[in-house]
């Protein structure tokens, strides 16, 4: 390892995006981790990447941060003006160094230079530009030029400049035995046969340009139901209606878990599933990390979010205005998802079904192993310098 690297033990990790992101950092984060055993990592993130940072085994604390340089309208830009607050958050927290993780269409400069005024000695990132002091590890931007990685090998790579390669290259995501234990209640309780298939089907998505159709999704539905195979939907609150349509077009009965789970939830019953069903989104990202069988609506904005080591089917149809790297479709035909057929999802759903891994050994009642414990976490809200120190659990 670099020998500066080898004697930093706090190291902060920045990644300003969304769940999905969040997750494909996590073996690089990893690699940070198992490089030197007493190191400590702080996570600064978005409130979305806080919500599954919990999660994540190898970060030890979170810095909640919705950055006015990301993503976003006006009025987030205005509620996140703490930058004052951050950076004495930074400046306490003693870092010996910090990762900048982004994507190729972003800047590393504005989080560097937080991390330069907090006095972080050493700082890493990809960057385009010369960036001068504010890095002093600059790893020099190749996408899209020279290459296009997936997301996950991008950020390998970015701590493997600084001797950190890793050995696992699979995403973390920790589910709790008592969550499952919940979720489990609550399929009983709706009326789930746990003796027989069933497909977890999430519809949501962040972006409109990433969402498969609802009446299409019902199509794929009542194929399902048709062919013997139980349905449980799910989503988050704000999904609720857009799961009772499913419901109502469908026509065929379904169970509903929309509005009902809080991420740890939704981790449970993505792991209790035999298969799932959803758009390119945060809960295809978590089925991959815990390695259920995965029909993802392949939405061509993003060639760098497929699923990562998960046995999985892409459906898209294929558009000339592929990757585009839009939230919401340019062309305003949403071809590359509109024109899947649902028998096709239907289909993929039933050719993995064997793949789960509760049929491929035998267990109903443990699909995959949930863990029995997971440290609690100290997230840090930023609002004021005063008090912002809060549980995670």
């Amino acid at each position: 390892m670099n020998a500066r690297w080898q004697g930093a033990r706090r190291i902060l990790c920045v990644r300003l995006d969304d769940m999905g992101d969040v997750l494909m950092t996590t073996p690089a984060i990893r690699a940070l981790k198992a490089a030197r055993p007493d190191r400590h990592i702080t996570l600064l993130t978005s409130p979305a990447g806080a919500a599954v940072a919990k999660l994540v085994p190898d970060v030890d604390a979170v810095i909640v941060f919705d950055a006015p340089w990301m993503k976003g309208d006006a009025q987030r830009a205005i509620a996140s003006a703490n930058d004052t607050a951050v950076e004495a958050l930074l400046r306490a927290g003693d870092y010996d160094a910090a990762v900048i993780f982004t994507v190729y269409s972003q800047s590393a400069l504005p989080a560097a230079y937080f991390c330069y005024r907090a006095g972080i000695p050493l700082r890493l990132a990809h960057c385009r530009e010369n960036p001068y002091a504010l890095l002093t590890d600059w790893v020099a931007e190749s996408e899209p030029g020279e290459t296009i990685r997936h997301e996950v090998r991008r950020q390998l790579d970015l701590v493997a400049a600084v001797g950190c390669p890793g050995d696992s290259q699979r995403m973390s995501f920790a589910v709790h035995d008592q969550a499952c234990r919940e979720v489990r209640q609550m399929l009983g309780e709706l009326g789930l046969d746990f003796g027989r298939p069933w497909v977890l089907l999430h519809a949501g998505a962040s972006a409109p340009s990433r969402r498969y159709p609802p009446p299409l999704f019902a199509q794929a539905v009542r194929l399902l139901a048709e062919a013997g195979c139980q349905i449980v939907l799910a989503g988050s609150a704000d999904e609720v209606d857009d799961v009772e349509t499913i419901q109502r077009m469908a026509d065929v009965p379904t169970l509903s878990l929309a509005g009902r789970l809080d991420l740890a939830g939704l981790g449970a019953a993505i792991l209790l599933a035999d298969v799932v069903i959803c758009n390119t989104s945060g809960p295809a990202q978590i089925a991959a990390a815990i390695g259920t069988p995965l029909v993802e609506l392949y939405a061509l904005t993003n060639p760098q979010h497929t699923p990562w080591m998960v046995r999985h089917t892409l459906l898209f149809h294929d558009v000339p205005c592929r990757f585009c790297y839009r939230s919401i479709c340019p062309q305003g035909h949403h071809d590359c998802l509109r024109r899947v057929d649902p028998l096709e999802v239907a289909e993929a759903a039933r050719a993995l079904l064997p793949f789960g891994l509760r049929w491929m050994i035998g267990e109903i009642a443990a699909p995959r192993a949930p863990v029995t414990t997971l440290p609690t976490k100290r997230t840090v809200l930023p609002r004021d310098t005063a008090s912002c120190v809060g549980s995670a659990s």
